[in-house]
């Protein structure tokens, strides 16, 4: 059945999102000098408020089952012992009062029902009541120190912003009276002492110091320890820790004053951030009130960075290098360091579901990907479904492991499906890149026209990146460099963005992108020998980027299951003709008496994504198709390939996108797209748009093919016109045999789901043993 198309003019909508970035994520930069000229600013000056005189003195803590550092289940040291606090009559007030006295600028939510674990002990406060205004949780009313009728499966739970408040100071008054207090310190940083490591992107050693009270100030190593320096390394992007030359440092340190912290640090070494290591010993003061670190020196911190970052000597980063072939990987995410987590078992890849999915667990992928601790573990399937089977349940990692096969699992799934993947975003070394590139000129930060930073003349200078062959791939670079997420759209002119007119000639053309690099100076390009006949300004490449895209998938069970042959006379044929659907001998075709082999089969297109896939044209650019009587929003949406087993094409055939529709969704998701009365066309996250077998130009066209063996491959998006999540997704393949009258597909899966070594024995497979073959 066809489906017709209307032309209503599509309108883009861009959302302009605010990005608060956490200080302990700016911390990286910190080694950068200020512009020379501009003084260092002043530390600023944190006011503790003042408690009211007849309000007890409390300590907060955010603990249990945590997905991030800034939140957890909240717990007070009341009357010499820890509590929890019911979730009966809390409100977002409470939450704020919570997160501003632990240091963080104001919460962003609260959860009930012990989201985070059940406490234990007692429950101290229950019913409370906060204007937000209050100076500490123990100033709201409640029912009182201990009076409730709640169980723990009704701890509250709080999520904290992660800007933390300038010049925080933190109250030590209950420290003697507290086993186990958590660090709170406004930030962290390595700073590089030695000249070599100066000079080096990313910093891997130097001195440890916290923010306290708004100043830096280093950490006494008396009780410093290797597991302090593996939770620092991993908060900084660095899967593990070494040694360093203490005598250069003992030297070094000699020289100069240092303005110590007061305390010591005491980390079990599986922590993911230091706000969940424990408060180390107090440190001696002197006459005037100074920590000093008698017979000791500033703690040092020596960090293994992953392989991608390992600096070279040519250019501070190593482009490329050999992958082994991982029991792990990361799919589906905007950055570096970031996606779904996907496990290989008995050759083929699977989720993890996100039952007790935590910072623990998440930080073992991390460390063993090569980036350092997880800074979230991500539920929900919130960077979007897998396929295949889930192979891991119930993860329960101490942190230490060398792998997450190494953890304690449950191999049951019962209960998970695919909207329960797990999913972590990681802490990776701070290379700068983002400061090489620019967008100029957008409606919003998320848009503009390209701008690098390159060196001309033995001078940094600003310019555009010619837009011929620029494409969604190249923007996705651009977008994951700058940290905007995912390439939206792809442009090669931009003369309505006006960008800086200094920065208008041409600095970069002839990028050519793979799609997985960190920086667009690692693509392949023209270098200094620049050449774009077009010039810059108007033609300046630019991109505009999304926090999300769509992932189109194929349901690869139901090629295999509906595939078959079709002699179809000529006659019935002339539109399939007219657009080019059939194979080029079927002009010599008699239109009376000859006819056709079609291999047809129906395709199910899901989207997987965490946005909904749209076409790239408007309806202003639909192209009618007067045979047909309908619009085409894409010119090909599909290949259709049939390959011999050395991989050359022997037939072809390509689907025109007649309508993107809504055919069916999930049980709770509701249909968007609909072709029916002109309606907007796309594919819902959540639904799947199905192509039956028996409509035009379904098929592929193979009169002329000989019987024998072979690769039927299906590609979707084959163009990249429209951004996905994932790429590799996005190709079908079974093994075919044919034998002139009837035709077996077996073996159907959509690329990427099996390791190299199962991918390579299918491609290299020697056939049919009997007639329906599914063995793998």
């Amino acid at each position: 059945m066809e489906r017709f198309l209307g032309f209503n003019h599509n309108h883009c909508f861009f959302m302009l999102f605010f990005i608060s970035l956490s200080p302990l994520g700016l911390a990286q930069y910190e080694y950068w000098p200020h512009l020379p000229g501009y003084p260092e600013p002043p530390p600023q000056v944190y006011q503790p408020p003042q408690r009211p005189a007849n309000v007890p003195k409390i300590q907060l803590r955010l603990a249990g089952q945590k997905r991030k550092h800034n939140e957890g289940r909240v717990e007070v040291f009341y009357s010499g012992e820890w509590g929890t606090v019911c979730d009966d009559d809390f409100s977002i007030h409470a939450a704020h009062v919570i997160c501003r006295e632990l240091g963080y600028m104001e919460a962003v939510s609260w959860l009930p029902s012990s989201k985070y674990g059940k406490g234990e002990g007692k429950i101290w406060m229950d019913n409370v009541h906060c204007n937000g205004k209050e100076t500490t949780l123990a100033a709201c009313t409640s029912n009182g120190w201990g009076v409730t009728d709640c169980k723990h499966t009704e701890d509250v739970g709080v999520v904290c912003s992660e800007k933390r408040i300038p010049g925080f100071k933190f109250d030590n008054s209950l420290l003697n009276q507290i086993e186990n207090m958590n660090i709170q310190v406004e930030d962290i940083r390595i700073r590089a002492i030695l000249a070599t490591y100066r000079k080096r992107v990313p910093v891997t050693e130097g001195y440890v110091e916290v923010k306290d009270e708004g100043t830096w100030k280093q950490i006494c190593d008396k009780h410093w320890t290797m597991k302090n320096s593996r939770v620092v390394c991993g908060m900084f992007g660095f899967p593990s820790e070494r040694k360093y030359n203490a005598k250069v440092y003992k030297m070094f340190a000699s020289r100069r004053k240092q303005h110590y912290w007061a305390y010591s640090m005491d980390c079990s070494g599986n922590e993911a951030h230091i706000s969940s290591c424990k408060l180390g010993n107090h440190l001696n003061v002197d006459a005037e009130k100074n920590a000093t670190c008698e017979n000791g020196m500033p703690a040092v911190v020596s960090c293994v960075p992953g392989r991608a970052f390992a600096p070279s000597s040519h250019s501070g980063f190593r482009k490329a290098f050999r992958q082994e072939q991982p029991l792990v990987r990361l799919k589906g995410g905007a950055n570096t360091g970031e996606g779904r987590v996907e496990v290989l078992k008995n050759g083929e890849w699977g989720t993890v579901c996100d039952d007790n999915w935590n910072l623990v667990s998440a930080s073992v992928v991390c460390r063993e990907l090569g980036f350092g601790s997880a800074k979230e573990a991500i539920t929900g399937a919130r960077l979007g479904q897998g396929m295949g089977p889930i192979h891991l349940n119930e993860i329960d990692c101490t942190g230490f492991e060398k792998s997450i096969t190494d953890c304690k699992f449950n191999m049951e799934s019962q209960g998970c499906n695919h909207e329960e993947d797990a999913a972590v975003r990681c802490n990776v070394p701070a290379m700068g890149f983002q400061n090489q590139l620019r967008l100029s000129g957008g409606r919003n930060p998320y848009e503009g026209r390209v701008e690098v930073l390159a060196e001309r003349n033995g001078t940094l200078r600003w310019g555009t990146v010619c837009s011929e062959s620029w494409g969604t791939v190249e923007a996705m670079v651009v977008c994951r460099q700058l940290g905007l997420g995912f390439a939206s759209h792809a442009f090669q002119e931009t003369w309505y963005w006006h960008g800086d007119v200094s920065a208008d000639s041409v600095v970069m053309s002839g990028v050519k992108c793979s799609g997985t690099e960190m920086s667009l100076a690692h693509c392949r390009h023209d270098g200094a020998d620049v050449s774009c006949p077009r010039g810059g300004g108007r033609f300046g490449a630019g991109v505009s980027c999304s926090e999300t895209a769509p992932d189109l998938v194929l349901n690869a069970e139901l090629v295999e299951q509906t595939a078959y042959l079709e002699d179809r006379p000529m006659f019935m044929l002339q539109c399939a003709l007219e657009e080019n659907c059939l194979a080029s001998s079927a002009a010599n075709t008699s239109v009376t008496s000859g006819y056709r082999r079609l291999l047809r089969f129906s395709s199910q297109i899901h989207n997987n994504g965490q946005s909904d896939f749209r076409p790239k044209n408007g309806r202003h650019a639909w192209v009618w198709h007067d045979c047909h009587r309908h619009y085409h929003s894409m010119e090909v949406f599909t290949h259709y390939d049939l390959l011999n087993l050395n991989g050359t094409k022997v037939a072809e055939g390509h689907k025109a996108s007649f309508c993107l529709e809504d055919t069916e969704c999930e049980a709770d998701v509701q249909k968007q797209y609909e072709c029916a009365n002109f309606g907007e066309q796309g594919i819902t996250v959540g639904c799947w748009d199905v192509y039956r077998h028996d409509i035009d130009c379904q098929w592929i066209d193979i009169t002329d093919v000989p019987p024998g063996d072979y690769l039927f491959q299906v590609v979707i998006n084959p163009n990249y016109e429209v951004a996905e999540s994932d790429y590799s997704n996005n190709v079908m393949k079974c093994r075919s045999r044919y034998d002139g009258q009837r035709i077996w597909m077996y073996n159907c899966h959509i690329g990427g789901s099996f390791s190299d070594e199962t991918e390579q024995k299918f491609d290299h497979f020697s056939g049919l043993t009997n007639n329906k073959v599914s063995t793998r």
